[in-house]
């Protein structure tokens, strides 16, 4: 019997076709031993355009549209101004078909998530193949994780729900994006660009810069006293603040005037701090950006390389538990890297009913090589993460003091270390996650015996400025946070857990939010930050007040497709939600085109003479039947405008056109103008000479 396996990446089927005996090579898989191992190299086959279902136009009166069936494709790329198959695509197709064909039953090693499964069954459906397949569901890449997946494979329908998760969530991105896009598009007349998942998470972004940018600071004062008690300096700030400076010198008169303070309260606990939990994908990566400036999208694909080198376990994990099983490797692993640890072995991380389709990002115990230096350090700080995890809590005595001078209440915070426990690790790497938790905590090594009523020198005083802050603009790891509670200012741990199940996007998708708003230009990092561009801020005033735009709306989607993939709720239901969704928003962006926009003006072909040139969101083009004369309106980087358009239709030429860029990055100005060919040229001024456009 012949068994296909096929994978996501080559270098994931070659480590699978090795320890199978699949040895020979052939054009695109490996075969031997009775397997035939393929790969998939991302998302071979796609969601047809409109153009495929006859929308090629943009009408209002098309929309909203809602294929039915969706159609599948090959991956386009664009060529020549024109998007075809993918050449490299058709190939490998061709390749899986054979192997499909041979094969008397396929194993599905693609990647151990909804993104995963899209891909395989996607081919599987577009190829017809009724062939019946098992699934291949690992967490990490070792020989012993494959090995022993392989002989504990599960069957292919008890991942059916997770298919239909996937497929609904595509089948919304294409809704919501194609439809909101060309409604703004006719709208607005020009090229925009809407997601379900992306324009929430513009609109946090805009949000947060405009509060900030428009934030009015607003000065108090505080008054700031000094005792000492058994050596030990006793630095405290008043409890409430002064609105003006006049007020606060009153005060402080007054103060210098007593010369003590009397402790009015004393307040000792001794706590314990359990360690951090372990990381998932998110986690990762909001450290990594805060420690070392890493984006998302970076951290994700050093990840993603880690665990194709088998040193760390699969990374898109939404979970920052393991198992009761996996913990019982935990101190061979620990072994394997170099450290032991007093047992019982800390199970702050351990929850069976806190794992999903994966656990917790952690070491598989490969030794590592040839890693480059970003690899490394994440690599390290999945390692310290891990070790910090099992490790004992810390043990700490906690001191707050109330003091008065009769008037005023002053407060004195102070901690002193017990035990280190898991802190020991972040000494030792340098590392300290605390910093800044409690910026008026003195940290000292022995805590000095106050008693209520006890009177206290005043060394000195003084008062100290301070003005009102705004909202920080975000970084991205605040920004992930954001998008993991949908945007919802939550402090306490339950609203917090609560809104991490129904946020923007997921562990795995987050990344390629943010990355995919840079590409279009609608936001881009400043420094640490991340700031909208005036084009991003130009589309958020547009939507702001839209359904399209909100992203607790966008949040509670995510929870239905949770529901779905655990077969909770039918996908038709959420298609039902969805389409109703579309209805809306395709509404809502419409009604911003008056009256007098919401039917294309037509203008006299330059080359067939017929009244037939429509200005869309993208191109301008003859709509007779037989003549191919268009005009992109995008243009060295510039958009066309429609006067602009019309201008080179009526008169052949426009305006200069200002800050265009050549293939080499540099700006330069021109004119365009069309040619006796009906094609465009760059003209420029006080030059006789023509240079083609593009």
């Amino acid at each position: 019997m012949i068994t296909c396996i096929i994978a996501e990446k080559p270098s994931v089927a070659r480590d699978i076709a090795r320890i199978v005996g699949a040895n020979t090579r052939q054009d695109g898989y490996l075969e031997g031993n009775d397997y035939v191992v393929t790969w998939a190299m991302g998302h071979l086959i796609t969601l047809a355009m409109p153009e495929a279902y006859g929308f090629a136009v943009y009408k209002a009166e098309d929309l909203p549209i809602r294929p039915n069936p969706f159609q599948l494709i090959v991956r386009q790329v664009r060529k020549d101004k024109e998007y075809t198959s993918d050449p490299a695509a058709l190939k490998q197709l061709k390749a899986i078909r054979v192997c499909f064909d041979k094969a008397d039953r396929i194993i599905v090693a693609t990647d151990a998530g909804r993104e995963g499964e899209l891909i395989f069954r996607y081919i599987y459906n577009h190829l017809n193949c009724h062939k019946p397949f098992d699934r291949l569901w690992i967490s990490s890449l070792t020989d012993k994780a494959i090995r022993e997946g392989l002989a504990h494979l599960k069957a292919g329908t008890a991942y059916d729900n997770l298919y239909h998760s996937a497929k609904a969530r595509s089948e919304a991105d294409w809704l919501v994006g194609i439809n909101a896009s060309r409604a703004l598009s006719i709208a607005r007349k020009g090229g925009y660009s809407l997601g379900r998942v992306q324009t929430p998470t513009l609109a946090m972004v805009c949000r947060r810069y405009i509060e900030n940018r428009d934030f009015s600071s607003v000065p108090y004062w505080k008054l700031s006293v000094a005792g000492e008690k058994e050596g030990i300096s006793l630095k405290a700030v008043s409890s409430s603040a002064f609105d003006n400076e006049a007020d606060a010198q009153s005060a402080l008169a007054m103060l210098r005037e007593q010369s003590q303070l009397t402790v009015t309260s004393v307040a000792r606990k001794v706590g314990h701090t359990s360690p951090p939990l372990l990381y998932d994908l998110t986690a990762l990566q909001k450290e990594a950006n805060r420690k070392h400036g890493f984006s998302a999208d970076k951290t994700l694909s050093i990840a993603q390389s880690l665990y194709e080198k088998k040193i760390t376990t699969y990374p898109r994990t939404g979970s920052r538990y393991i198992s009761e099983d996996v913990f019982e490797e935990v101190p061979a692993l620990l072994g394997k890297i170099g450290k032991t640890l007093p047992l019982p072995l800390n199970r702050h991380s351990v929850d069976n009913e806190k794992v999903t389709d994966h656990h917790a990002i952690i070491p598989t115990g490969e030794t590592p090589s040839g890693l480059s230096a970003d690899e490394t350090t994440i690599y390290q700080m999945v390692v310290h993460r891990f070790i910090e995890a099992f490790s004992p809590d810390s043990e700490e005595e906690r001191m707050q003091v109330e003091l008065t001078d009769g008037t005023n209440t002053f407060i004195w915070k102070a901690c002193r270390s017990i035990y280190l426990g898991w802190k020991a690790v972040q000494q030792a790497t340098g590392t300290n996650d605390e910093k800044g938790k409690e910026d008026e905590e003195q940290t000292l090594s022995v805590l000095p015996n106050l008693t209520e009523s006890e009177v206290l020198p005043l060394l000195s005083s003084e008062i100290t400025e301070h003005k009102t802050k705004p909202k920080p603009l975000y970084t991205e790891a605040t920004l992930l946070s954001a998008m993991e509670n949908a945007g919802k200012e939550v402090e306490d741990a339950e609203s917090k857990k609560a809104m991490a199940e129904c946020g923007i996007g997921t562990p795995a998708t987050r990344a390629n939010i943010i990355e995919t708003l840079i590409l279009r230009d609608y936001i881009q990092r400043e420094k640490k930050t991340v700031v909208p561009t005036e084009k991003g801020l130009a589309v958020y005033e547009i939507v702001k007040d839209k359904r399209i735009a909100n992203a607790e709306m966008t949040g509670s989607w995510e929870l239905t497709l949770a529901a779905i993939e655990a077969g909770q709720m039918p996908p038709e239901k959420f298609a039902q939600g969805i389409n109703s969704y579309v209805e809306t928003i395709c509404e809502e962006l419409l009604a911003l085109a008056s009256p007098m926009q919401k039917s294309y003006p037509a203008y006299r072909c330059p080359k067939c003479g017929n009244e037939t040139v429509g200005i869309y969101a993208k191109i301008a083009k003859c709509r007779r039947e037989g003549c191919d004369f268009h005009i992109f309106r995008e243009i060295c980087g510039t958009f066309l405008s429609e006067d602009n358009i019309r201008d080179l239709i009526t008169t052949r030429r426009t305006p200069i056109l200002k800050g265009l860029t050549s293939k080499a990055g540099r700006k330069f100005n021109a004119r365009l103008v069309l040619g006796e060919d009906h094609t465009t040229a760059f003209e420029f001024e006080g030059k006789k000479g023509k240079v083609r456009g593009r």
